[in-house]
């Protein structure tokens, strides 16, 4: 809209990120991103992949390796690179050690030549198994200083062993990092190796540790050869068997997160534990809800160091079992959730290492199989429209069904009803531009049978069905605004949301005025959605609605009217009473607009219900000049000020300095407003 009025629609714990969750290198405003679409002024092309890309090298990690830090916003490896396909060590080093991002998938067994060998890995890669067939014998990884934004994944790394039990003259490493940051290493087999199956040395921080079976070694885990305290690390769902020592241990650790981790030294082996948890230096660590099978020494620090611990099974360990001293609220950096200690043996022994089926994600390793159903235009695939695949989802289906939508452009209107929950439409494409789903429908647009859409019937995808996802894929209303000016409506919603636990991740939501209406099923329903590493695009009002929603680790990019002006107004919340309303988190706002022309968000009480209590809040935020210094107006005769908007902590161009016209949340106030709080014990997870 140009100007505030009402709008005929239909009634419509603390975490710095969440999942699964992680995103673009630098979200800056000058806006070239790693995810390689082009944008406007985002710049850059989509690349087309020279192999088809594995389902989950489009996944971003969790924990610390998804917090926004050092000017990398969460790890998401070369997901918007090329895919290739590697059999050899010159191809493998070729792509590891090149500039550009890449997916690398690793198709059978690579034995190192010199045995040792450690490739040195560079920035924004992912590295894949295929299947369970990738295997690097006889050497690994080495990631030194700086290089970031590294995924290694369904690897099997194994048997550098020289014969000597304590080797020192062989320091053959499985995975070794000196000053890295924001490294994912998930669903590995890593295996007897000469000295360390994993080593995060020398300030390296943002690593998450996550699904890994780690066995048949001396030294398994070592953190730290470092002074400062620096590193942040999460660990978690990972089975530790038949390993003496360093499982791991942890040296001036800032922040050390381990949970649901299965610890085992079997009875009858020659390979027998001398510790298990080990916090040393000045570390602080938290260690939550894991297992420990006959180890000796399960828990131990040092003076200087702290362990909260809570949760844990201890089962035929001796030793010495410890804690105390303060540590930190892992929830105030990401959200997550616990499984019960007690099960983590099935879970884990059935759940880690590399996975036959590359469709199979960490956070799905415990969930029944997905249906996959495929959607492709040329007829390869089980059918021709999403539509027609999204009809033939049983009504209330318990499981997940994933509808795998081949690259193309299909022009057709999607609605996922309420009674077909756990869908996931997910574009099969090497980038997330390669499959789009666009309509030009518009509020004032004549239906077939009489009457006009309304703004919530304009949608091109509409879901109103609970535990929905949809990832690597475009969504549009391409509503010619100029050609029909004597249109009375222009609202033109993209996608629009009325169901609880949906999430958007690594997608892009194009349109005009109104492009993402996030909604609830009804006034008195909870609607959680989560967006992730995605674009919103818009100019009015573009990301609107009632639910409790987070837009984070994403770029929201302001685009110019139809006339080439620039104004408008990137949210506008109806969030009902004691209901939270629109979270933007670790994002980057920006666009080829004019400077100080688009304000933040406006309350939107919808129908004239005095009753709402409209909220935005955006934290941790790049706001480019576009932004107004006065970045809050009002709507509809009401005022903003009588409702829920402020910031905290923002940069660039477009923040400013708490005044009257420009709340900001006090610190205290932050801690309730975090991504956790608005998710309310939900983690969204790729499935």
């Amino acid at each position: 809209m140009s100007e505030p009025r009402s709008k005929a629609r239909p009634r419509h714990r603390r975490s710095r990120t969440a999942l699964a969750v992680t995103v673009p290198l630098a979200l800056t405003a000058a806006g070239t991103l790693a995810y390689g679409t082009d944008l406007g002024v985002l710049g850059g092309t989509g690349r087309e992949a020279s192999a088809a890309a594995p389902a989950w090298a489009a996944d971003t990690a969790d924990g610390f390796a998804s917090v926004n830090s050092l000017g990398q916003n969460g790890t998401y490896g070369g997901r918007d690179g090329k895919t290739v396909t590697v059999k050899t060590q010159a191809e493998l080093e070729k792509y590891a050690t090149a500039a550009e991002p890449y997916v690398i998938v690793v198709a059978g067994t690579i034995a190192m030549n010199p045995v040792g060998k450690e490739i040195k890995v560079q920035s924004d890669k992912t590295i894949v198994g295929q299947g369970t067939s990738g295997h690097i014998v006889g050497g690994g990884f080495f990631l030194g200083s700086g290089v970031h934004n590294v995924i290694i994944r369904n690897l099997t790394i194994r048997d550098a062993y020289q014969g000597v039990w304590n080797d020192k003259d062989h320091d053959f490493d499985a995975i070794q990092m000196d000053g890295a940051h924001h490294v994912w290493i998930d669903h590995n087999d890593l295996r007897h190796m000469a000295d360390g199956l994993i080593d995060v040395r020398k300030d390296s921080t943002n690593v998450t540790v996550s699904w890994n079976k780690l066995s048949d070694n001396n030294k398994t885990f070592g953190i730290g050869w470092t002074e400062n305290v620096k590193t942040d690390i999460t660990i978690h769902h990972n089975w530790i068997r038949e390993t003496e020592q360093r499982n791991p241990s942890t040296d001036n650790a800032a922040h050390a997160h381990l949970y649901n981790n299965f610890l085992e030294d079997a009875a009858g082996t020659d390979i027998k534990s001398s510790y298990g948890n080990y916090s040393r230096g000045a570390t602080k660590m938290v260690l939550e809800n894991s297992y420990f099978q006959g180890v000796k020494n399960p828990v131990i620090k040092d003076s200087g160091a702290a362990i909260v611990q809570r949760g844990s099974v201890f089962s035929g360990t001796s030793g010495r079992n410890e804690s105390g001293g303060t540590a930190f609220d892992p929830k105030a950096y990401y959200a997550y959730s616990l499984d019960q200690a007690a099960d983590l043996p099935s879970i884990l022994r059935s759940g880690v290492g590399p996975r036959s089926s590359l469709g199979t994600t960490a956070a799905s390793t415990k969930a029944a199989a997905a249906t996959t159903l495929t959607v492709a235009q040329d007829g390869s695939g089980q059918y021709r429209t999403v539509q027609a695949a999204v009809n033939a989802v049983p009504a209330n289906n318990p499981a997940r069904v994933v509808i795998a939508v081949k690259p193309g452009t299909y022009r057709e209107l999607v609605k996922v009803p309420s009674n077909k929950p756990h869908v996931t439409i997910q574009g099969t494409g090497g980038s997330r531009k390669d499959t789009t789903i666009v309509y030009n429908n518009a509020a004032g647009t004549p239906k077939p049978g009489g009457g006009t859409y309304g703004t919530g019937g304009s949608a091109t995808v509409a879901v109103e069905a609970d535990d929905f996802q949809a990832r690597n894929l475009t969504i549009s209303n391409d509503f010619d605004e100029k050609a029909n000016q004597s249109l009375s409506g222009h609202q033109a919603v993209a996608l629009r949301t009325a169901a609880d636990k949906v999430f958007l991740d690594g997608i892009i939501v194009s349109g005009d005025q109104d492009t993402l209406l996030l909604d609830t099923a009804a006034k008195d329903k909870l609607g959680r959605v989560y967006v992730s590493n995605s674009y919103v695009v818009g100019n009015v009002d573009f990301i609107f609605g009632r639910a409790t929603a987070v837009v984070d680790k994403s770029v929201i990019t302001l685009k110019k009217r139809w006339d080439g002006t620039s104004a408008g107004y990137v949210t506008a919340p109806s969030t009902a009473a004691n209901r939270k309303g629109i979270l933007i988190a670790n994002t980057t706002v920006n666009g080829d607009v004019s400077n100080g022309s688009f304000y933040l968000g406006r309350p939107w009480h919808a129908g004239g219900d005095a009753s709402l209590d409209p909220q935005t809040t955006v934290r941790n935020t790049s706001l480019s000049a576009a932004v107004k210094s006065t970045p809050w107006t009002d709507m509809s005769g009401f005022s903003w000020k009588d409702d829920r908007f402020a910031e905290y902590k923002n940069s660039g161009a477009g923040s400013g300095s708490a005044n009257s016209n420009r709340p900001h949340l006090s610190d205290a106030q932050a801690a309730g407003q975090e991504v956790a709080d608005w998710l309310a014990g939900w983690t969204p997870s790729a499935s």
